[in-house]
């Protein structure tokens, strides 16, 4: 099966809880919490209290996504606040591996993003080392983005690779923007792992049921 995890970027911010018990009703695999600084992407978004703050709500696994530039200075915070995951971008750091080290240190997973014109090549030599790579299928900064169609390529690239690699179920292939139910089977069939949905579940008449619908989606 397909994990689905609902980017809470796309969720009512004045009432996150519902949207984290509608998450745990409609068994996401993940909750996906995307930090934005301002500076890396045109956009500011949570924090550390408030995922210390939501936390105690969920039970479910906490993917944070770093969307920041200098990521190895706020890790501990987050990792303090409850994350299970961090995922930062390769573009924002000189020296992943030791980045990778640090976050393994704290016992989390551990992943590299990168944006949609960043080659893979930046990458591979770290894949050994992770548990996720995350691409992103539009620019990151912000929610309701159309699907940039050539990351297909790129997915299906990188399920090649890892493959060639024998570490295919052991890094996670994760996909992030503008997944919706008309494209969704399409990204599972060129290699993803994972799925980050945000309105095209909270943005739905009936997000728990949109959910119920994304978690029935399997590899063909």
């Amino acid at each position: 099966m397909v994990k689905i995890a609902p980017s809470i970027l796309s969720a009512d911010f004045s009432d996150l809880r519902s949207a984290l018990t509608l998450c745990d009703a409609g068994k996401a695999d993940y909750i996906h919490i995307d930090v934005m600084d301002n500076h890396f992407v045109p956009n500011l978004t949570i924090g550390p209290p408030v995922v210390k703050s939501i936390r105690p709500v969920s039970k479910s696994y906490f993917d944070v996504h770093l969307m920041v530039i200098d990521p190895e200075n706020i890790v501990e915070s987050f990792s303090d606040a409850g994350s299970d995951g961090i995922t930062f971008h390769i573009e924002a750091v000189n020296n992943p591996g030791s980045l990778i080290d640090r976050i393994k240190s704290l016992e989390l997973d551990v992943g590299i993003s990168l944006k949609p014109a960043t080659p893979l090549e930046e990458i591979t030599p770290f894949f050994d080392q992770i548990d996720r790579v995350l691409i992103m299928s539009v620019e990151p900064g912000f929610c309701g983005q159309i699907f940039i169609e050539s990351s297909l390529d790129k997915i299906s690239q990188l399920n090649h690779v890892l493959v060639q690699y024998g570490l295919k179920n052991r890094v996670e292939i994760e996909v992030d923007g503008g997944i919706k139910l008309d494209n969704a089977q399409d990204v599972i069939n060129a290699g993803a792992d994972a799925l980050v949905v945000g309105s095209g579940i909270f943005k739905a008449t009936n997000p728990l049921k949109q959910l119920s619908v994304f978690k029935q989606l399997q590899k063909q």
